[in-house]
Formats: C-alpha cells, structure tokens, sequence
C-alpha cells in the first residue's frame, strides 16, 4: 500500500528549464502530492554554494527533501516517489515488468540524455556540446522507439508508468534542440497520450532550435 501524503510539502530544488527536474515536477503534481519548488540560480551559482552542495555534492538538479529524507538523481526520484506514494501501477513488482521500467529509466541517463538531451543544451543554453552527434543519437533513438511505441499505448504496455515520465520532456521538447518529431507519428502519439493524464503539467518551452521564433 503506498503511504499517506506528506504532512509537509515535498521540497523539491531545481531550475523552470530543466528536463530532469521536470520530471520529478511532473511525477508529484501526477501523484497529487504537496510539494514547493525552490528556484535555482544556475547562472549565479546557486547551485554550488555549500548550502546546496550540502544536499547534492554534485551541485546538479534535481534534489529533493521530503522530510528527513534528501534525495538526488531523476530517476531514483522517481523510483522513490512510486514506491512509496504510488501504487504498483507506476513500477511493477514483477520483474518483467519492473525490468522494462528499468529499461527505460536507463534510456533516460543514456541515450535521452546524450541525444535530445544534449543537443537542447546546445541551443537553449550554449552547452559545448558537439551538436551533430547529439542530433544523430536522437534520430537513432527515435527510429527505435517509433517501432516499439506501434503496438502499445505507453513505454511498456497499457498504462503508464513511470518510465513514461523519465521520457517524456527531453522527448517532447527535442525540436528545440533541433530534433524533429514529424517522422515519429507513434512517439508524437504517445506524446499526446502522456500529456492528456489528469494533472500533467508541461515544461515552458523555447524559442530554439526547429521552433525558434
């Protein structure tokens, strides 16, 4: 049984831009949970003051603090959030299934991160990426899961989980990267399915990349 909702809101520090912190953002508003954000200053360093650094040695977003309890890294986040707010629907415990979460959780720090992830930091912020090979891992890994996503409405079968959530915002925002989405009408589908769930709220987009103005 997941626990009752926290008697204090859930801290949850990061920046409005960021894709990984998005997704935590997006998990608790999903889970109807109480939670308060604390906007990070990266441009002045907030993020590595030894206050922050005290919670994150790596001075990154996301971290969260949900009682006694600090917490970093997205995705182990969101394996957090699903064991003990959610119910099994968000991570199976059957291990197939809890193994093609993991799957995607690992997607989500590799090829998400290296493709639409990485060339979006080149665009909006000015990252010293090597934009083309960012590009040409996203393009590899759509081809991938364009195929998987043509039988199944979510990441791995008829409803969402939480790898939904690791996925979708560097997915979702990869033409400001310079990515398009308009050969991937299974992935803009799931897209579309992800944002339609009661409660989801979106990252801001940018004006870069294939949607600057």
């Amino acid at each position: 049984m997941p626990a009752a909702k926290p008697a204090q809101p859930i801290r949850l520090y990061t920046t409005l831009l960021s894709g990984h912190g998005h997704r935590v953002k997006l998990f608790l508003s999903l889970l109807d949970l109480p939670f308060e954000v604390v906007e990070l200053n990266m441009k002045a360093g907030d993020n590595r003051k030894p206050d922050y650094l005290a919670l994150n040695p790596f001075g990154q977003v996301p971290t969260i603090q949900d009682g006694e309890l600090t917490l970093f890294d997205s995705n182990a986040i969101l394996v957090y959030l699903a064991k003990r707010y959610g119910d099994a629907s968000w991570l199976p415990d059957d291990a197939p299934g809890a193994a093609a979460v993991q799957r995607w959780l690992s997607l989500a720090a590799g090829q998400i991160a290296y493709g639409p992830c990485a060339a979006r930091l080149v665009t909006v912020f000015g990252a010293p990426n090597d934009h083309q090979t960012a590009k040409n891992i996203a393009v590899k890994l759509f081809d991938v899961i364009e195929q998987e996503l043509a039988d199944k409405p979510f990441a791995v079968g008829n409803h969402v989980t939480i790898a939904d959530i690791a996925a979708h915002t560097y997915i979702a925002h990869a033409p400001e990267g310079g990515v398009s989405l308009q050969a991937y009408p299974n992935i803009r589908a799931w897209l579309r399915r992800v944002e339609a769930l009661p409660r989801f709220i979106a990252m801001p987009a940018t004006k870069a990349g294939l949607v600057a103005a």
